[in-house]
């Protein structure tokens, strides 16, 4: 499986702000994704809601989360990036990427 990973505009540049070492994990995970989709499975991929998958990377500095979605059956867009502080991924951070989800599939 082939797939191409894109960022909804400004979240690339969120990735390359996490902390040294999360962004080398998450990284190393968007090349994952790319080939193997959300089949890579827990504990790295985990289906939300909604059509919506969470990436997890997880370093000495904390945790990080992206949330993406599959548009057109072969791309995947990272809609979403945040350090994670709490158990459950919260409510705002997934409206966020909602909305970024309803956006991207009305354009394509």
């Amino acid at each position: 499986m082939s797939l191409i990973v894109e960022f909804y505009p400004g979240v690339e540049s969120n990735v390359l702000e996490l902390p040294d070492k999360l962004q080398a994990k998450m990284l190393r995970l968007f090349d994952l994704v790319e080939e193997h989709g959300a089949q890579l499975g827990e504990p790295h991929t985990k289906a939300l809601s909604n059509g919506l998958f969470e990436l997890r990377a997880k370093a000495l500095e904390g945790i990080a989360r992206s949330i993406f979605c599959y548009v057109d059956g072969k791309k995947i867009i990272v809609l979403h990036v945040f350090v994670k502080k709490t158990q459950k991924t919260p409510k705002k951070e997934l409206e966020v990427a909602i909305s970024r989800m309803k956006e991207v599939k009305s354009e394509s």
